[in-house]
């Protein structure tokens, strides 16, 4: 079982709703967790910010923050983590890159996810395997491509 917590601690008014956060990181566990424990929390910029900063040393709000559970050796608990979305952000990337904003709060989400399962895009060969993953959770979604140049969203994606 997925168990996925959403905590809106945002202001921003066109945040997509529960049931797509959980639609979201369920696609983004399937075949991957058969259980999980997942708390999303979507803030404004400044709680991005400060955690940005306390946490990776870089003053600014960025759009996803994922802190995986960490949790001891030998201890089997299905918490996987927690993200932080900051909604600012997200919507103003949107904007930026031509996107419709679901499909940026769902490839934030997904990006999210992988993240906690322990992707990372640091290195090139690491980046293109995350990359190929967000492209096949979001494909299965419904969604396009989030890397192609422009993107359009077919309906009920």
């Amino acid at each position: 079982m997925i168990d996925t917590d959403i905590q809106l601690a945002s202001a921003v008014a066109e945040v997509p709703d529960d049931d797509d956060f959980r639609r979201w990181v369920e696609a983004a566990l399937a075949g991957r967790r058969l259980e999980a424990e997942v708390s999303v929390r979507i803030v404004d910029e400044p709680e991005g910010r400060e955690l940005n900063a306390t946490y990776r040393g870089r003053d600014y709000a960025t759009n996803v923050l994922s802190f995986p559970a960490g949790l001891p050796e030998g201890v089997d608990l299905p918490m996987l983590g927690d993200l932080v979305i900051c909604a600012p952000v997200v919507e103003r990337e949107a904007a930026e890159q031509g996107k419709p904003a679901r499909a940026h709060w769902a490839h934030m989400v997904v990006h999210g996810i992988l993240h906690l399962l322990g992707h990372d895009h640091i290195e090139d060969d690491e980046a293109e395997l995350m990359e190929a993953e967000e492209r096949t959770v979001l494909a299965a979604l419904g969604f396009p491509d989030p890397y192609a140049e422009s993107v359009e969203v077919p309906e009920g994606g």
